[in-house]
């Protein structure tokens, strides 16, 4: 009898750990950039548990210059990226069934800043210029911007010349351009810590300027999408990336050390950290559920390009409620 018991509760334990095993659900996230405060969300979520508790074993790989989200996904190398919806908009119509899940950032954080002294002060100021512009899926809004103000960008005296921008701001600092492509959470401080004042810049935000375009969602292939059991996978890790996010706007400082944390280069400073992760929290504050109005202001952003927009018509099932509200 008591043999008998014995071999009940070994059972019973290699059943639990079997179920234990099954319960942790692996899923790869890739980064848009590298590992930094922008995506702190991701990283509370993993060092708080918050993942394990929904038995997922979550792996996040950093982003770069040479890393492509839309190229990464298509080649297995993970479930789910992180981009701007301008560049998953128009890797879908190149044939990438991209489709965003959930938003976690509301508001764009992207601006064109310049130097006061090469006389810019309004966008009709910009012709003549020489501005720095990402490119690598991160020049559409831009590119949208300078279509809908008129101005060409083909380096004539009534346009602008585009100079590709590595990811610095030395063009500004050296003035090989007037104006550079920054982040509110990002580019613009390391200007700020170069050595020019706030005072001596002059900034031009794409959400004052009407033309910004969602940044920073979650996106996963279609076909995926047809499998409930993926999409209970996501939903679970949508549910614990938001718990994620929460934390990070409560425990600012906090997350931007566990960010600090996960930094495996060694290359970022607590000052800037937690700086930036003060400015993340203003963009993903109401951020999560999809607001379809937000989307259809950055498509038709998209396609205000004239006789070259970034998309050519309004894309169909570029984005899915399914995961949404099957996490909450």
């Amino acid at each position: 009898m008591r043999r008998n018991i014995t071999t009940l509760i070994l059972a019973a334990s290699l059943g639990l750990v079997s179920t234990m095993t099954l319960a942790a659900d692996k899923v790869t996230l890739q980064l848009k950039w590298v590992t930094q405060a922008q995506f702190a969300g991701y990283f509370v979520a993993k060092d708080k548990g918050f993942y394990k508790d929904e038995g997922l074993d979550v792996t996040i790989k950093p982003g770069g210059p040479d890393v492509a989200p839309p190229q990464v996904i298509a080649g297995g190398g993970a479930d789910v990226v992180i981009d701007w919806m301008p560049s998953a908009l128009a890797s879908r119509e190149k044939g990438l069934a991209l489709v965003n899940i959930a938003q976690p950032f509301k508001r764009s954080g992207m601006m064109l800043t310049c130097r006061k002294d090469s006389g810019v002060k309004t966008p009709s100021d910009l012709p003549g210029r020489t501005l720095g512009v990402w490119f690598y899926g991160n020049e559409y809004p831009f590119l949208s911007w300078m279509s809908q103000l008129g101005i060409p960008t083909d380096g004539s005296a009534q346009g602008v010349t585009v100079l590709k921008q590595g990811f610095n701001v030395d063009p500004i600092l050296q003035k090989q351009a007037d104006c550079v492509s920054t982040m509110t959470y990002n580019e613009y401080w390391q200007i700020i810590d170069a050595g020019l004042g706030a005072d001596e810049l002059v900034t031009f935000k794409y959400e004052d300027q009407g033309v910004a375009t969602l940044e920073d969602g979650l996106y996963v292939l279609e076909d995926n999408l047809n499998d409930p059991a993926f999409v209970d996978k996501m939903a679970r890790f949508v549910r614990a990336s938001m718990k994620g996010w929460a934390w990070a706007r409560e425990n600012s400082d906090a997350a931007a050390d566990i960010v600090l944390e996960n930094d495996e280069t060694g290359a970022q400073t607590e000052k800037h950290q937690r700086r930036m992760m003060g400015e993340i929290n203003k963009l993903t504050a109401g951020g999560g559920k999809l607001v379809e109005s937000d989307y259809e202001r950055t498509v038709a952003t998209l396609m205000s390009g004239g006789s070259d927009p970034v998309i050519s018509k309004a894309p169909s099932g570029a984005w899915s409620h399914a995961v949404w509200d099957a996490a909450f």
